[in-house]
């Protein structure tokens, strides 16, 4: 190399080396305790954000935040808008302490919100020390016989730009909840991958593609845990891994199995981590892993897909069958969870393993099945499967690959056809991550036949608007155009129950 070259070159490399090392350093322990310079104003480490709670209701609200681990006395207070009420105390917030080495001791807490009129906006605020420190607003769940709107995506949790942008549409678009199937905080769910890649972005001061939106004051957030959140049980090596579990209150009405069981694997860590982990958990490990909830018109079924959960075993599908059967009264039957059942990308096209309840989500008269785990958009058409039996003529076991016979309703166009013989499955994993495959964007010989549209060159979100007798389905990149749309009518499918 020419001298002047390496005049260039030399400082450059050493830049280059200074900022990996930088980076190095945060992701790895230069920064254990540097949480305390990250405290907000108020002494929240997190504000307060919405969740479902172990027993939901039409008429409750949870609200959770995150504080150092400090004495302090915390309350919280509301009033439901337009019913000139005073304002009313919850009982007293419960905490948690989470202590994972790495990352300094921190508090959760959580308060019910209860007495609310079904689907009222109310007002909150949160005093510490007898000093009002937070407020602003929520809406109670939505009840049979209104109308609601929800947006969904997964693989968000990145830190990318387009996360933030994304976040910003789903802002926009006025969500009553907002559901994220899978991969929430990149690479493995721990606490300090939240801070980075989670909290700031989804509790933003202020709405612009840069920096995100303030979503978690006001929106309710649900969650279908995906590989990223849950696959990393070596706490030896990730000692603050599973922050799922800490930060997540969904209902607790799922199925039970201990360690070792077809439905969670066993956890590894020493004596210490592991009770420490369990006092921060909870009772939500591991139960609130697959949960379901109704809200509105619909019954929502939460699967956690991870192929550590052996879906074939018997106890397993039972639950499903009586759930999907307990939804009886509901106009909408949907599941969420992060690995799709049917997808055309070359990326995770293995994955079919959750293939082994599709009879299950027929004989339930589930009308959409929603995904994340693949970084793009993809609609089927309306399918019916029957798996392939296994060599000795028994229904399928757990493997990757679940080959079977689909037939398929090309008939429905979600325009002027809205009658879907089946089910539709829709992948909606393009929330801020890196897109996979978006050369097969412009190249339909390369999907399979169940697929209708498959959308790989844009980060986007789903946004569903439904009653009682209609889901309008829209799909929005990042600046707000519509991608996709379809229509379901309910008076029309062909799964109603008769």
């Amino acid at each position: 190399m020419r001298p002047r070259r390496w005049r260039i070159a030399v400082p450059l490399l050493l830049f280059l080396a200074i900022v990996w090392g930088a980076q190095r350093c945060g992701e790895f322990g230069g920064d254990e305790f540097a949480e305390e310079s990250r405290v907000l104003p108020g002494g929240f480490l997190v504000r307060p954000y919405r969740q479902l709670g172990p027993s939901p209701t039409t008429r409750s609200s949870r609200m959770l935040w995150q504080t150092p681990d400090v004495d302090a006395d915390w309350s919280l207070e509301f009033r439901p808008q337009g019913h000139a009420e005073e304002w009313r105390a919850a009982p007293t917030p419960g905490w948690r302490r989470i202590a994972a080495r790495g990352v300094l001791p921190h508090r959760v807490y959580r308060a019910d919100l209860d007495g609310l009129p079904p689907g009222s906006v109310f007002d909150w605020r949160v005093r510490r020390d007898g000093t009002i420190v937070d407020n602003g607003e929520g809406r109670a769940p939505r009840p049979p016989g209104q109308p609601h709107r929800f947006a969904i995506f997964g693989d968000c949790g990145a830190g990318t730009w387009n996360q933030r942008a994304i976040a910003r549409q789903t802002y926009l678009a006025a969500p009553d909840f907002l559901l994220i199937a899978g991969d929430i905080a990149y690479t493995r769910g721990r606490i300090r991958e939240y801070r980075r890649r989670f909290w700031p972005i989804y509790d933003a001061a202020a709405d612009a593609p840069s920096r995100g939106a303030p979503l978690l004051r006001s929106t309710l957030f649900i969650a279908a845990p995906g590989n990223h959140d849950l696959a990393f049980r070596d706490l030896r090596s990730n000692p603050d891994a599973l922050a799922y579990f800490y930060y997540w209150d969904p209902p607790l009405n799922g199925p039970e199995g201990a360690e070792g069981s077809p439905l969670v694997p066993k956890l590894i860590a020493p004596a210490p981590y592991r009770e420490a982990f369990l006092r921060g958990a909870g009772e939500n490990y591991p139960r609130s892993a697959s949960y379901s909830f109704d809200y509105g018109d619909a019954h929502w079924t939460v699967l956690d897909s991870n192929p550590y959960v052996d879906w074939s075993a018997p106890e397993l599908r039972e639950w499903v069958a009586r759930d999907l059967a307990s939804a009886k009264g509901a106009a909408w039957r949907f599941v969420a969870m992060h690995h799709p059942p049917f997808n055309s990308s070359y990326a995770h096209f293995g994955d079919q393993r959750m293939r082994l309840l599709v009879d299950l989500f027929q004989a339930g008269h589930v009308d959409v099945v929603w995904s994340g785990h693949v970084h793009n958009y993809q609609r089927s058409y309306p399918l019916t499967f029957q798996a392939d039996p296994g060599p000795d003529g028994r229904p399928p076991r757990r493997s990757d690959r679940i080959p079977g016979q689909w037939t398929l309703d090309r008939d429905y166009d979600g325009k002027t056809r809205t009658r879907p013989r089946g089910i539709l499955y829709v992948v909606s994993g393009s929330g801020g991550a890196f897109l996979y495959n978006p050369e097969q964007d412009e190249d339909p010989s390369s999907w399979q036949p169940y697929t209708y549209k498959l959308i790989a060159r844009f980060h986007s979100l789903t946004v569903a608007d439904l009653d009682a007798e209609t889901l309008t389905v829209r799909q929005l990149d990042a600046e707000g155009r519509e991608l996709d749309r379809f229509v379901v009518s309910r008076s029309e499918r062909g799964t109603s129950d008769p």
